[in-house]
């Protein structure tokens, strides 16, 4: 389609003046002169579609994968546009085909598996925020405002924003953002505490213990916890040190055995 230059500034340079055209298409019924403009007014736009898939260029993927994206995201811009708003139609078509580009890297690009709701949720908050912007110029909507523009909850919609931006997966060795020190993501993250083990260990032998008789309880309070020596133990007991180290191991393997058989 031939179109005339506008005598109003673009802020892009290939956007050519197709207000007219907007305003007859959405006038005319479903048909095939519908669809002949429909054709004419993208045909018009495929210039700066393509110029915007450039920009994504040595990502990954083939520049003819995303000129063919870029021109998916071009008509549903055009399919979606109302002119009754008030606002030029590249003000809602760049948002729309980056986002159709950025969906394309999302969804071929996840380094790790993520659940089909997210993915789902992700879409419906991006088609409602490209929705609003027509409507709410100037800022980006709230997510009171994607979750009643879309019927989502705000939880749902909170889910969505993120998945937006969580495509990639971060090294547990980068070094974290604002940081001097080298000091990177895994140098955050804790690590099996050892006393974890001995606490379960307490716990198994504590009922054990209280079954002991009196004395052989005194002696392994005195040896593990008052961290007395045998020939101590013995002194104060008024028995050998011989027969504390009996008792001792005694007490020490019939712990033992009653644990490994609780486990058992």
């Amino acid at each position: 389609m031939r179109t005339q230059a506008s005598a109003r500034h673009h802020p892009h340079d290939d956007a050519p003046d197709t207000a007219e055209a907007f305003r007859r298409l959405a006038a005319l019924p479903p048909g095939q002169e519908r669809d002949t403009l429909r054709d004419e007014i993208v045909e018009a736009w495929l210039p700066m579609a393509e110029r915007l898939a450039g920009r994504f260029r040595s990502r990954g993927e083939s520049f003819e994968d995303l000129r063919q994206v870029a021109a998916l995201g071009l008509v549903k811009a055009v399919d979606r546009y109302d002119p009754e708003l008030g606002n030029a139609f590249e003000s809602y078509a760049v948002p729309t085909i980056t986002g159709e580009i950025k969906r394309h890297f999302r969804d071929h690009m996840w380094t790790l598996h993520v659940p089909r709701r997210v993915q789902d949720l992700r879409n419906r908050v991006r088609f409602a925020a490209q929705d609003l912007s027509q409507t709410i110029p100037g800022r980006r909507p709230t997510v009171a405002e994607i979750a009643e523009h879309a019927n989502m909850s705000e939880e749902d919609v909170q889910v969505g924003l993120e998945a937006l931006e969580s495509f990639t997966a971060l090294s547990l060795d980068a070094e974290l953002p604002g940081g001097e020190d080298g000091y990177s993501l895994s140098d955050s993250l804790g690590s099996p505490d050892p006393a974890l083990d001995t606490v379960v260990d307490r716990e198994a032998v504590r009922p054990r213990l209280t079954a002991l008789p009196e004395r052989e309880r005194a002696i392994l309070y005195m040896r593990f916890f008052g961290d007395m020596t045998q020939s101590r133990i013995a002194e104060q007991l008024g028995i050998s040190q011989m027969h504390v180290s009996r008792l001792i191991s005694r007490c020490c393997d019939r712990l033992r055995d009653q644990v490994m058989r609780d486990v058992a």
